[in-house]
């Protein structure tokens, strides 16, 4: 049965999941939201089962067993190691190179293969077996002397070797005396032998990985934790336009046949901003620069039109949704959707979201183009969308298709991005434009007092006049809108522990929505209520949750969008950018000083 117990490589162009008997799984290639190449991990276990299964990349070991999967050590590289009955060991290496050439980064849309034997005389093979139109189709493949292209009408795959190719494409068991490697990626004649640059990708790209971690600005405690998620969120940035996707997967369902099931592969800018502002506090802000540009087109693309909440990682606007039909779904739980419909939602929280990402680059010295005045007036547009639309009906950050509200959260968001702007002009000092900025924002802020402070419950709701709650109201303290002493926010975060904590976990909220009411608990959602704990100074409680969320992890340290109430699976998109910068920030909030730890 299909499980979320994958490793992600990847090198912020192309991206893969790997099973713990080395089976590539998905791989959308050549970029994060193309065509799957590997797809049976959105296919039904009867699917998988068949000899004519296909959508996968794996080896041929017979009777092997796992013995250890792990990442090598502050890298994306992902080494398998699987033993058979006779006791002979080989081990998998898998990456996608990234490393510094000839001045600038090396990150071809790129899977290295290494197999090497271990111990014993090991008989191995491949199978390589790529789909075409979303599992449709098997790809056609064409020999060389050395390689394997597979290909369909409007993309190529090729494979090149140093082991047989006969053995390759028929698949045939032959002795692994040292090692072979495979490089799969784009059609083209590979400069070197296969072995000689497999190496030498290797060597570099972790090289690479281990100068990124070393700069990285790490707490003291769960530095593991810190760097895994970091890397993780690395890999979610597109390097071509900056954008940041949500996820590297579709239509794993929120729960069990849920029909939750929504393709993440696109990058949300609310999303995006929450990964920036973590790899911001470990001191990455490259990604917030490159980010940024995605940003400032989007608000020249989009010419005073209000933004949406999700683009494609090219800027496209359009991501209409459609159903793949060969493809039964994660565990045979379908449907598997390709494209996203929230691109045409209205969500009022974006403006806030894109101001709150670049406000950090009008504060720090160290970056090689620091924001500026024409930034700022670039930006001042979006405040004034917010301004406008504060307290209008929208989908809310949790995207309801059937229903439109006034959701606090949203109006919150509003209030942000006056509020720095307001503080982005004094930083520029631009007097007047951060008064006027603080009168908007106090505006807005007013508006939320008034509207979303529920005196019967004690606490701030979720709509305006509303009754329910969600977890987003936790934000108030990380925003900056309420003091962790307020006894409004110690109020509002009593009354959400009352109606949606179950055992150890947050549902996001507790009321129905168009496929009815929730019944696994968003991970983002229980971390978020990790920080308010600290915030308001019970520390000792937000620690032990938090290391009840570091359990759910999987083998590899990843975490998916949802888990089930019991703790006991994970389900939702993987890994999830929101989950795993939730460790970084709680991770960050709880741990000891360095001053204090010896």
């Amino acid at each position: 049965m299909s499980n979320l117990d994958l490793g992600l490589i990847g090198n912020s162009r192309t991206s893969a999941l790997i099973d713990r008997q080395a089976r590539i799984v998905w791989w959308c290639y050549p970029h994060f939201d193309s065509d799957p190449l590997c797809c049976s991990l959105l296919r039904s276990e009867e699917q998988n089962r068949s000899p004519d299964a296909f959508g996968f990349i794996d080896v041929l070991f017979p009777s092997s067993r796992t013995v250890r999967q792990v990442y090598q050590r502050n890298s994306a590289i992902l080494q398998t190691r699987l033993e058979d009955d006779s006791g002979n060991v080989i081990e998998v290496i898998d990456f996608s190179p990234r490393f510094y050439l000839h001045g600038r980064m090396f990150a071809p849309a790129m899977i290295v293969r290494m197999i090497r034997r271990v111990a014993g005389r090991p008989r191995i093979g491949a199978r390589l077996r790529p789909a075409l139109n979303y599992g449709s189709d098997r790809a056609l493949s064409r020999c060389g002397a050395h390689h394997v292209t597979y290909s369909g009408s409007t993309q190529s795959m090729r494979v090149t070797t140093d082991a047989s190719i006969t053995a390759l494409t028929e698949e045939r068991l032959f002795f692994l005396h040292d090692s072979i490697t495979f490089l799969m990626g784009p059609d083209e004649t590979i400069d070197g032998a296969p072995r000689e640059l497999g190496r030498s990708f290797y060597e570099s790209t972790s090289s690479y990985w281990h100068r990124w971690v070393r700069n990285l600005a790490i707490p003291f405690e769960w530095q593991d934790v810190v760097i895994r998620a970091a890397i993780t969120l690395k890999l979610n940035a597109f390097d071509d336009t900056g954008a940041i996707i949500a996820a590297v997967t579709t239509s794993i369902p929120e729960s069990p046949d849920s029909g939750r099931n929504w393709d993440y592969r696109y990058c949300w800018l609310r999303d995006a901003y929450f990964v920036v502002n973590a790899l911001n506090q470990l001191g990455v802000t490259a990604t917030m620069q490159h980010y940024l540009e995605y940003i400032l087109n989007l608000i020249a693309d989009s010419r005073d039109m209000p933004l949406q909440p999700v683009y494609g990682i090219r800027r496209e606007t359009a991501l209409e949704e459609f159903v793949a039909p060969a493809l039964g779904g994660y565990r045979g739980m379908g449907p598997v959707r390709i494209g996203n419909l929230a691109w045409r939602q209205v969500q009022n929280d974006v403006f806030g979201a894109a101001v709150l990402a670049s406000t950090h680059a009008f504060f720090d010295s160290r970056l090689e183009r620091p924001a500026g005045r024409q930034m700022f007036a670039d930006l001042e547009r979006l405040g004034q969308q917010a301004v406008r639309v504060h307290q209008e009906p929208d989908a809310g950050l949790w995207e309801l298709r059937g229903t439109r509200r006034v959701h606090t959260f949203s109006t919150l968001m509003c209030w942000a991005a006056c509020d720095r702007l307001s503080a982005i002009a004094r930083r520029l000092k631009l007097p007047t434009r951060a008064s006027h900025w603080r009168r908007e924002a106090d505006l807005i802020r007013k508006a939320i007092v008034e509207r979303a402070w529920n005196p019967k419950l004690g606490s701030f709701v979720s709509t305006f006049g509303g009754e329910h709650l969600d977890a987003s109201l936790l934000l108030m303290g990380e925003f900056q809108f309420l003091e962790a002493h307020d006894p409004r926010f110690l109020g509002t975060l009593r009354a959400v522990e009352r109606q949606l904590q179950r055992g150890d976990f947050l549902l996001r909220y507790d009321e129905e929505d168009d496929f009815g009411r929730p019944d696994a608990a968003f991970l983002v959602c229980t971390l978020w209520w990790i920080l308010a704990l600290a915030q308001a100074g019970d520390k000792p409680r937000a620690r032990a949750l938090f290391e009840k969320v570091l359990a759910r992890r999987n083998h590899l340290g990843l975490l998916s969008e949802d888990v089930s109430l019991d703790g006991a699976q994970l389900w939702g998109n993987f890994p999830q950018t929101y989950s795993m910068v939730g460790l970084i920030q709680c991770a960050a909030r709880l741990s000891i000083s360095w001053e204090k730890a010896y």
